[in-house]
């Protein structure tokens, strides 16, 4: 590799903004740049996104972060990818336009044919091929809504001019100027057309669905070579051959950011969602506790990692749903504050933030959030912890049903995303779990994860081993509350779940 070149690009593109990172050797970051997107919600549980305006604001932040730097594009060793996963788009291929709005991973359109499936008895089949529970999280329901919904979609496929793909997918198109329909494993894996056991989209899964394989990317490793960014990308001026390497859902890549590379070291990352993901080494472990399984990544020749997961869909919207919709709050950065402002037990407040149904363990896609325990004395204070803590106690969820899964108790757990800087919530996991939290001193893993996957491709970085020496900790927590208290918290919890389950059919 050419030792001028000083800097990995990584893109990532989330549920609400995208950002570009550039980090250097020493996996800090040398410029950051960010654009929020427009979320559109035209129905009830229905969430999409313009992809378009995502392509725009993405390309924006590669552009903007690159000038931030001062850097020229002959400068840069490799662009990684990492994106908010399940979300998918499909478009025209010769005119790169999409035949409907990106469908979100939060959407919940598809609820009843899903129910459809599972009623019809596919749910074990499904499962054991994908690793993955039949729900209108997956990818594989929206694109067959697109395909049975859109008049343009059918247009076009009969035309044999229609693509499709996952986030990753749409930007690789872009940035290659159409040159390159491709995805990594770990986003194919997804989709629920993906099967984890021979690593190939399931023909069995697409007859089912009436999904052409066709119109689906090609599945690469998560670090190799998947083409030359288009030299227009950077500047009308810039002609440097910049390759994309890296690629990976978001969750994965932070897993990887965080060096989880260990079978059973355990992340969670607080964003938009909450996701726990441990490392389960080179065989898929199908999960007996309502968790999913997932590839974790694969580094070019090398065996396949996996991975277990749990999804959390509303963690840190919860805070933007109090600051934006309810005008509780001004910002995040207030809620550690009016957490504190509570200090006695009288009020027992539970949020239950299940706006977009019930993730794992529940998988429930008709919960609607509720509060409980409201009383004539109820302040703010108590609804900003109420809607704090709901984040930990699903995260707690999946913990417990993970540590039944792997057969012990977890004592650790690297964290990161926005929320991971809240200290009181921080604090109140570790005590709630019975685990030590580490936060790094760089809590952008998920970019970092997908530098990490780009830099080693190409030889900026030589070994895993190396990268363990960038990743620092910014401060750990441990338990500080008695068992019988924290017993007592994850009862009433429990019980606020329970009333919220099936609440648009009961309501019916």
């Amino acid at each position: 590799m050419n030792t001028e070149k000083k800097y990995v690009v990584a893109i990532d593109s989330g549920t609400t903004s995208c950002r570009t990172i550039i980090f250097d050797k020493e996996g800090k970051s040398v410029s950051i740049a960010q654009a929020e997107f427009t979320q559109f919600f035209p129905q009830s549980g229905w969430v999409e996104h313009d992809p378009l305006e995502i392509w725009t604001a993405q390309l924006g932040t590669l552009q903007s972060a690159k000038t931030k730097a001062g850097i020229k594009s002959d400068s840069i060793a490799a662009v990684g990818i990492t994106n908010q996963r399940e979300t998918v788009v499909l478009w025209d291929k010769e005119t790169g336009l999409p035949v409907y709005n990106a469908i979100v991973w939060q959407d919940r359109r598809t609820s009843d044919f899903c129910d459809e499936l599972i009623n019809a008895g596919y749910g074990d089949k499904i499962t054991q091929k994908t690793g993955l529970i039949i729900n209108p999280y997956f990818s594989a329901t929206k694109i067959r809504w697109i395909l049975k919904n859109v008049p343009e979609a059918a247009e076009k496929l009969a035309q044999n001019k229609l693509l499709a793909g996952t986030i990753d997918t749409w930007l690789i198109w872009k940035l290659t100027n159409g040159k390159v329909h491709a995805t990594d494993v770990s986003n194919a894996s997804r989709t629920m057309l993906f099967n984890i056991n021979t690593m190939q989209w399931d023909e069995d899964i697409l007859n089912l669905l009436g999904i052409p394989k066709q119109i689906l990317p090609e599945v690469k490793s998560s670090s190799e070579n998947y083409g030359i960014v288009d030299p227009k990308m950077f500047s009308n001026r810039a002609v440097a051959q910049v390759p994309i390497t890296g690629v990976a859902g978001d969750q994965q890549s932070s897993l990887f950011g965080q060096l989880c590379t260990e079978v059973g070291m355990v992340k969670n990352t607080y964003g938009t969602g909450c996701f726990t993901l441990v490392n389960i080494g080179n065989k898929p472990i199908i999960s007996k506790n309502k968790l999913v399984t997932t590839v974790a990544w694969k580094i070019g020749n090398q065996p396949t990692v996996y991975a277990l997961e749990g999804s959390v869909f509303v963690a840190g919207s919860a805070i933007q749903w109090l600051r934006d919709a309810m005008k509780v709050i001004y910002s995040a950065q207030e809620c550690d504050f009016y957490c504190s402002l509570v200090k006695d037990n009288i009020q027992n407040v539970y949020m239950v933030p299940s706006f977009t149904g019930l993730g794992a363990p529940y998988w429930d896609s008709n919960s609607r959030g509720a509060i409980f325990g409201l009383e004539r004395g109820t302040k703010r204070e108590h609804v900003v912890k109420a809607t704090v803590e709901s984040i930990a106690y699903q995260s707690n969820d999946l913990l417990s049903a993970m540590e039944k899964d792997i057969g012990k108790k977890i004592t650790m757990m690297k964290v990161d995303g926005g929320a991971s800087n809240s200290n009181y919530l921080m604090q109140f996991q570790s005590s709630i779990s019975n685990l030590e939290i580490q936060r790094p001193t760089n809590t952008e893993t998920t970019a970092l994860g997908a530098a990490y996957l780009a830099g080693l491709c190409v030889g900026f970085w030589k070994s895993i081993d190396e990268l363990k020496n960038l990743n620092k900790v910014d401060r750990s927590f441990s338990p500080n509350m008695s068992s019988s208290k924290v017993e007592q918290k994850i009862k009433g919890w429990k019980e606020a779940v329970k009333r919220t389950l099936n609440w648009t059919k009961s309501i019916l």
